[in-house]
């Protein structure tokens, strides 16, 4: 009894890995599965880095809140579409004047973003970090990998914040003052579609900064990258993965889209769920997403980078590297050198209490010793008789195949190497 919850309690210490149907792939073999992974897997988580982050948005939350509060007290306070004469303005008509106070507030709202994204900003840094590490399944320890996350992308992330501030007051002060200058009726026809046309391009460059600021935020995190660089790289990425980047960012804005639906225990929900994991659950979507575009396109091109963190290529393919890159080729030849692991190659009798060791007495004699033989000699031949018995285990046979396949394919690339060096005759000193 004693000895079954000793083992009890050491396959709690060490985890399934160290049990015997313990196997790679076990893991996620793709992006979707990832995400559910993590979701189910570390959603307490998720919920503690999604309060973490929401403590330091809570100012830009409340700037938004109060501009939207000012914006529906004007539409009480004022009879718009009509001129009483008395306690208004002294105006020749309120023509133009809610308009006139969108620009006003405008300036005030976008004054006060800019401040609170400056602190919003280390919570995205911290956040986007922990989050990151779940994608690559990492050991995190959630505050502690928080705080290293503000520390190493917080510049990162007060630069997309303000990038994307930059964009959206310029962009928004354009629709504004176009809408104030058609509603006043100074312009003729011809005037009006040009504003026209100007409010649908800052609608369109709002856009465009929204999915540039989320690839900004993905390379941040994840590359070592000046600003410019980063800008550039966000734009490409925008443009080359477009539908992509539209539908996992209209996924990541779920939890947002609900007020826009309106009604009371939709707002409600919508309010629970941003308050539990509404933040964590968009850096979740989006860096897993943005994973599998890295690993796509930027990943294998980059010696010693890293692809397919966090999932298992069923195809036994590497995931550390491209596998048609030199780096690859050179990963494969190292591992290779070292000859196929006993612990995978061959079966390994789990370890249980059917044999033991025999222990030799204070006192022995050569019975004793005789014992102790016999009962190591046994311990080996029911290993071997183990070994035999399981030794076409479809993991076994999988596992050599694969290692005598790379084995081969490394040997033809050699040759093929070879061949094309002496092709080309060598240059002399000087040319």
């Amino acid at each position: 009894m004693a000895q079954q919850k000793k083992g009890l309690i050491a396959r709690m210490l060490e985890g399934k890995e160290k049990s015997e149907e313990y196997a790679r792939s076990t893991l996620p073999t793709n992006r979707w599965q990832l995400f559910w992974d993590i979701f189910k897997g570390n959603f307490w988580k998720l919920v503690k880095v999604n309060l973490l982050t929401l403590v330091f948005f809570i100012p830009l939350i409340a700037v938004i809140l109060i501009s939207v509060l000012l914006s529906n007290n004007n539409g009480i306070i004022y009879p718009f579409g009509a001129n009483l004469g008395v306690g208004y303005p002294a105006m020749p008509g309120l023509q133009g004047m809610s308009e006139r106070l969108t620009l006003q507030s405008g300036f005030m709202m976008y004054a006060g973003i800019a401040l609170a994204s400056i602190v919003a900003s280390v919570g995205l840094s911290g956040g986007m970090y922990v989050v990151r590490n779940m994608v690559w399944t990492e050991g995190i320890f959630v505050t502690n990998d928080f705080w290293r996350g503000v520390k190493l992308n917080y510049k990162n992330a007060l630069q997309t914040a303000l990038f994307f501030c930059v964009v959206l007051f310029f962009c928004q002060t354009m629709i504004n003052v176009s809408a104030y200058t058609i509603a006043t009726g100074v312009v003729s026809k011809t005037e009006i579609i040009w504003l026209r046309i100007s409010q649908g391009a800052s609608y369109l460059f709002i856009s465009v900064a929204v999915m540039m600021s989320l690839w900004m935020i993905a390379l941040g995190v994840n590359y070592k990258m000046g600003f410019f660089t980063m800008f550039k790289n966000s734009f490409l990425i925008s443009v080359g993965t477009l539908p992509q980047t539209i539908f996992f960012g209209a996924l990541a804005a779920i939890p947002y889209l609900l007020f826009l639906i309106g009604g009371s225990f939709i707002t409600a929900m919508a309010v629970i769920i941003l308050i539990l994991f509404g933040l964590a659950y968009t850096l979740l979507v989006w860096l897993d997403f943005a994973q599998w575009v890295f690993d796509k396109f930027i990943n294998p091109k980059i010696q010693g980078a890293k692809v397919g963190r966090g999932i298992y290529n069923r195809d036994g393919s590497s995931q550390l590297t491209g596998d048609d890159s030199a780096s690859s080729i050179e990963y494969q030849r190292m591992i290779l050198s070292h000859g196929k692991s006993r612990l995978v190659a061959r079966p390994i009798k789990p370890i249980d209490d059917s044999l033991q060791v025999y222990e030799l007495p204070q006192a022995f004699t050569r019975e004793d010793l005789k014992r102790l033989r016999e009962s190591k000699q046994n311990i080996v031949e029911d290993s071997e008789a183990y070994a035999e018995e399981h030794k076409n285990d479809l993991r076994y046979v999988e596992y050599n195949r694969q290692f005598d396949e790379r084995e081969r394919a490394l040997q033809e690339e050699d040759v093929k190497g070879k061949k094309k060096r002496a092709k080309k005759p060598p240059k002399m000193l000087g040319e």
